[in-house]
């Protein structure tokens, strides 16, 4: 550990944009619950596509 140059106390933490937010800003209760419930009936692991194809097939049955 000797050839590890010590450059003083650490400053600042670099974070995401989406961890800062996390940290500033807590998750509402309701984020919470509906997470949960993504997560139960696994709608957590949906793709943009398979929820795309979905809210267009859920539109073209309302215009009927």
């Amino acid at each position: 550990m000797d050839d590890i140059e010590k450059r003083g106390r650490q400053r600042a933490v670099l974070l995401s944009i989406r961890d800062y937010v996390r940290r500033v800003v807590p998750e509402p209760e309701v984020l919470r619950i509906i997470g949960k419930e993504s997560k139960q009936k696994g709608t957590n692991k949906l793709s943009s596509r398979q929820i795309d194809q979905i809210i267009k097939a859920a539109r073209k049955a309302r215009r009927r």
